[in-house]
């Protein structure tokens, strides 16, 4: 099982997330690229961080929205989302590439990962952009979105994703709007994230807690601890050396 965090996001003077703290506990890193957050000291400080680590690092990508970080909906056409993606990745890479480190996977942030998620517009252009940069990166999805089913139609790795720090319902993930008495305490968490791959209708292969949900480290902590301890085996990284 990959465990992963959206690292990365902040920016100038402004400190967000406990991204140092997360790293111990997770495989992959999704670092914002400086369109939602993130800023080139930050991409270049996060990369050196996960790579201390060991972890897996991949672009974070979102709407050009810092104001709103990434969460309004934008009316971009899928023109524009290909070139935002295109624009993103390249700024990861150029770190990267001279860091002699290599991109494993993409996951879209906010709003961007929820139109790609139910639009087919948006889906498409997001499949478009990563074959044409590179189509042996990961894709991180909603499991049975519109994303996920047609990435793994045009071959792409498609990592189907469980928010252990987001409250569903009968509707699903409740991404915005929600208050920590929806997601219970970090050993509560824990505990449905094991009871949800064990029951694993999804074929998940990651699990997500965010950095600057409050008490993060902690909630991913418990669920690292716990999913070994159930037998459960955290992805082993990729060879990060190009």
């Amino acid at each position: 099982m990959d465990l992963n965090c959206d690292v990365g996001e902040s920016f100038g003077i402004y400190r967000y997330g406990a991204d140092e703290a997360m790293m111990p506990f997770i495989s992959s890193a999704n670092i914002a690229c400086g369109f939602h957050a993130g800023d080139p000291h930050v991409i270049k400080k996060t990369i050196d961080l996960a790579a201390s680590y060991g972890v897996r690092i991949g672009a974070h990508v979102g709407f050009p929205d810092r104001a709103g970080f990434g969460t309004r909906e934008i009316k971009a056409k899928a023109q524009e989302v290909y070139d935002y993606i295109i624009y993103q990745l390249g700024a990861l890479d150029g770190f990267l590439t001279i860091a002699g480190l290599s991109m494993s996977h993409i996951k879209l942030h906010g709003s961007l990962y929820m139109m790609a998620s139910e639009q087919e517009d948006i889906s498409c252009a997001t499949i478009e952009a990563i074959q044409a940069y590179n189509p042996e990166l990961d894709i991180y999805a909603l499991p049975r979105s519109e994303l996920s089913i047609r990435a793994d139609q045009a071959g792409l790795r498609v990592m189907n994703e469980y928010y252990a720090d987001r409250p569903y319902g009968k509707n699903g993930e409740k991404r915005f709007g929600w208050c920590e008495e929806e997601i219970g305490s970090p050993f509560e968490i824990a505990e449905t994230v094991l009871k949800v791959l064990d029951q694993d209708s999804y074929d998940l292969q990651t699990v997500c807690v965010h950095s600057d949900t409050p008490d993060a480290p902690h909630i991913m902590k418990l669920v690292h601890n716990t999913l070994f301890h159930a037998g459960w085996s955290i992805r082993s990284c990729k060879k990060l050396l190009v």
